[in-house]
């Protein structure tokens, strides 16, 4: 990665993304084909402000029917007319569920809501995948003693609220201050996330040796 990220300026915000393809096969790949690719690209980070969101008519796949445990880049289409959709309707992102309609997740990121005190995301059950920063916000707003429960939300969990925000590799921590036409505060929990997570990138981020 280092020799991709050399090529830029200093001063600027990079994307590191790795692809695992089979150059061989039709239908079923060749696993001995199987190669890496590494891409670096200029993605400026979103800025802090308020994201909106829809709920989304479509929904995420069942294990049965996609690899949804991996980062697939056939899961794309899916996530792309949902984005799409939430677009042409005037907001950021939208709300998906699974397909049994409990809440899974934004469109590109993990989904967290604040209700009296307590900090609850959807469990993981194999619908969605449970990012590595959603992972690292726990660990962090845990250690800073907030409580924080995995469970089955429905939507009317997320509408009911005090606060909501999202986290994703790209846009690491940021507040959602509209869902459908539900508003909400810039909460203390997404802002105490958002610190957490920054003091620790900044603390424990990759330096080269």
């Amino acid at each position: 990665a280092w020799e991709g990220i050399e090529k830029f300026p200093e001063d600027v915000e990079l994307y590191i993304r790795p692809l695992f393809y089979f150059a061989d096969g039709f239908v079923t790949p060749v696993l001995e084909s199987a190669k890496f690719m590494l891409s670096v690209f200029v993605a400026p980070m979103p800025a802090w402000r308020g994201n909106t969101a829809c709920l989304s008519p479509y929904r995420r796949p069942s294990p049965e029917s996609a690899p949804t445990a991996a980062k697939a880049s056939c899961l794309y289409p899916n996530v792309a007319r949902a984005m799409m959709d939430a677009r042409d309707r005037g907001f950021d992102s939208a709300v998906v569920l699974d397909p049994i309609g409990n809440v899974a997740e934004f469109t590109t990121s993990n989904l967290f809501i604040g209700k009296d005190g307590l900090v609850m995301t959807p469990v993981p059950n194999g619908t969605f995948l449970p990012g590595l920063t959603r992972r690292r916000v726990i660990e962090l707003l845990r250690g800073d003693g907030v409580e924080i429960r995995e469970c089955t939300l429905r939507f009317q969990d997320v509408l009911d609220a005090d606060e909501v925000f999202l986290t994703g590799n790209f846009p690491k921590v940021l507040p959602v201050v509209k869902i459908e036409d539900q508003e909400y505060q810039q909460g203390q929990f997404a802002q105490l996330a958002r610190k957490l997570y920054f003091e620790f990138a900044e603390r424990e981020g990759p330096r080269k040796i």
